[in-house]
């Protein structure tokens, strides 16, 4: 057995034994060592780097490491094997990416001023703010000799009484207390229950002169962050709001890594602790400590997230989503106990998922439907959303069409070779000025640059097009200080030099970076396009198009539209709607109406399999230009 030291750039290390021949990211996995992998090992993003400083390694070449590089130590954690005892510096950028990522600010006035439009709206067409879970109070005789009736009932009668409840269950864990209470309480209790069909199920039970909080928790499970807020059952109101990087991060930046994931040995179980132990199990942590309420007090907990995401959660194969004719295991469930996921809240608390519509377009959607009002209006109307996949759905009051595009991980960072997350030292924001050629630049944590997260990578290609830099095709067509061409010929444009970035490498952006985001965002609008028009309408018919997702909040419109990502629309026809998929998970929580309503959303909307599609493919070659081949869809765009 060889000795493996993973040495921390911001100190300490983590020690492993491994048998020559073992993959270096496989043990830094098994160790619980996160390295970022986007990939997840396939050796295409080039983001797993570690630095040997003692011992050697079996490491091949990389088109992402030099020369240079390479003589310094750099290697890909997932390209090389042990061959000895070896010890490898895990830089912070590799190892900090979920510690640091940029995640929602939900107590932003923006997410604000959402949440409260959101309620608005629900209030507006009759969905009223009303949770299934109710607190109550029930005042019995004490038993005599002349009424021996056994605890159980008695109690049964006096919340039938207090109710109107025909029926009431008394759960076992509720029995076992009982008997104490009822006597310490002189027969005067307060009661949590759940009425369903006439049937009151007791949540719990407590002295009739406490006034603890019945909470409820919705949670959003996207593929790279997860949110959630707390929530006032009783009232509605938020109390505690968070959120974190999803731990499944470092097993690929897609859901299709993910699963294959998850055929590994154990890799069921991997896929589910990683998001449950090492991501949700925490942010409740975190969440019930700011609200100052144990955890025994949450009795309900709504999730929205994609199909894939709810097979892993549930820790249920989700194999057959990748592969013809991408059949999930389930589009609907039951509520199932928190506790059987390792969940633990209030002993009877029960998980609500919002329902699948396809094997690509999930509960995140249908809940992002339900809050961005696209069903309760007469105009055309799209949701746009952007995540580490993009989602979008058009119709109106009167039908409703989802599709998902295969955009890949560019939006994240992924196969851009200065790519990153939105952490820091991510650029998010950029202009270049047209004579000069010099950029300014907004950076995450106002530190020097690092790398181009997914709203930057959008400002870049739409200053580099507007500046007349890079042609229709994404190749450069001026030359300057900033324009380097390697011996291949292929152009690249540099953000900072060496001197001026945080790694001490330069931040450049090429022409294989910028043709893997013109496909992806030729994707988006391909989608979009093959949505609106299998249906008959035109572009210009769109009276509203809500933009969702993480991506979205960073995005400038007006350069996503000038590349021909989005529609060319009037801008004030675009708006921001936040996390679309949290404000759904809210509403499924905190009214009974809205939960009813998501449901029928889901059953009425239709999901279009863009493969199946005989002009999708034709729309999507069209679109994989800037910012399109056909110009007359963007009559507003100055094509230089």
């Amino acid at each position: 057995m060889n000795k493996v030291i993973f040495q921390f750039e911001g100190g300490g290390d983590v020690t492993i034994f491994a048998a020559p021949g073992e993959n270096l990211l496989d043990l830094a996995r098994k160790a619980n060592v996160v390295i970022d992998a986007p990939c997840s090992g396939n050796g295409s993003c080039g983001k797993c780097r570690v630095q040997l400083m003692s011992g050697d390694l079996k490491s091949r070449k990389s088109l992402h490491l030099d020369d240079a590089a390479f003589n310094d130590g750099w290697r890909l954690a997932c390209g090389s094997t042990v061959i000895g005892d070896v010890k490898v510096m895990v830089p912070d950028i590799a190892s900090a990416y979920k510690s640091r990522m940029k995640t929602a600010d939900l107590s932003s006035p923006e997410e604000v001023r959402i949440f409260s439009e959101l309620q608005e709206n629900l209030k507006a067409v009759g969905l009223k703010q009303s949770s299934q879970i109710k607190t109550f109070s029930v005042r019995m005789n004490a038993p005599t000799l002349d009424d021996t009736m056994p605890d159980n009932e008695r109690l049964s009668r006096a919340v039938c009484e207090a109710t109107g409840a025909g029926h009431v269950i008394v759960p076992f864990f509720v029995l076992k207390k009982l008997p104490d209470l009822l006597r310490d309480n002189n027969f005067e209790l307060r009661c949590v229950g759940e009425l369903f069909d006439g049937t009151m199920e007791l949540l719990d039970l407590s002295s009739n002169t406490g006034t603890a909080t019945v909470c409820g928790l919705a949670v959003d499970i996207g593929t790279t962050t997860v949110s959630g807020v707390l929530v006032d059952l009783q009232s509605g109101v938020i109390i505690a709001k968070g959120s974190t990087g999803n731990g499944q991060i470092r097993f690929g930046a897609d859901v299709i890594n993910r699963i294959v994931e998850q055929q590994k040995t154990g890799g069921v179980e991997k896929l589910q602790k990683s998001i449950i132990s090492e991501t949700l199990l925490p942010l409740i942590d975190v969440l019930c400590h700011d609200a100052g309420i144990p955890k025994k007090r949450i009795f309900r907990m709504t999730v929205a997230s994609n199909t894939t995401m709810n097979h892993l959660l549930l820790g249920i194969n989700a194999d057959f989503l990748r592969t013809e004719p991408y059949i999930p295991a389930f589009f609907s469930l039951r509520p199932i106990l928190t506790r059987s996921l390792g969940i633990e809240l209030a002993p009877a608390a029960k998980l609500c998922i919002a329902p699948n519509i396809g094997s690509y377009v999930g509960g995140d959607i249908t809940a992002g439907t339900l809050a961005s009002m696209i069903w309760n209006t007469h105009s055309l109307s799209m949701l746009i959303d952007l995540g580490t996949n993009g989602e979008i759905v058009f119709g109106n009051s009167e039908f409703l069409m989802s599709c998902a595009c295969s955009a890949g991980p560019a939006f994240e960072g992924g196969d851009i070779s200065c790519g990153m997350r939105a952490t820091q030292g991510a650029i998010e924001a950029c202009s270049i000025d047209r004579e000069t050629m010099d950029p300014e630049m907004t950076v995450i944590g106002n530190i020097r640059p690092v790398g181009l997260c997914g709203s930057g990578i959008i400002d870049v290609i739409a200053e580099l097009f507007r500046c007349g830099i890079i042609n229709g095709k994404g190749k450069f067509i001026r030359e300057g200080n900033r324009i380097k061409r390697d011996e291949f010929g292929i152009g690249s444009y540099v953000l900072a030099f060496p001197g001026e970035s945080a790694s001490g490498r330069q931040v450049a952006i090429n022409e294989v970076d910028i043709d893997n985001f013109i496909r992806a965002k030729g994707a988006i609008f391909s989608a979009v396009m093959t949505l609106i028009t299998s249906l008959g309408f035109t572009p210009d018919m769109l009276e509203h198009v809500s933009v969702a997702g993480g991506i979205g909040s960073g995005i400038n419109i007006r350069n996503a539209v000038s590349i021909g990502m989005f529609p060319d629309l009037p801008l004030e026809k675009y708006a921001y709607i936040g996390n679309s998929s949290l404000a759904g998970s809210y509403a499924m929580l905190s009214s009974e109406d809205a939960a009813d309503k998501l449901f029928d959303i889901a059953r009425s909307m239709t999901y279009l399999e863009l493969s199946t599609q005989p002009g999708y493919m034709d729309a999507f070659v069209a679109a994989c230009f800037l910012p399109h081949t056909d110009t007359s869809l963007f009559p507003s765009i100055e094509v230089i």
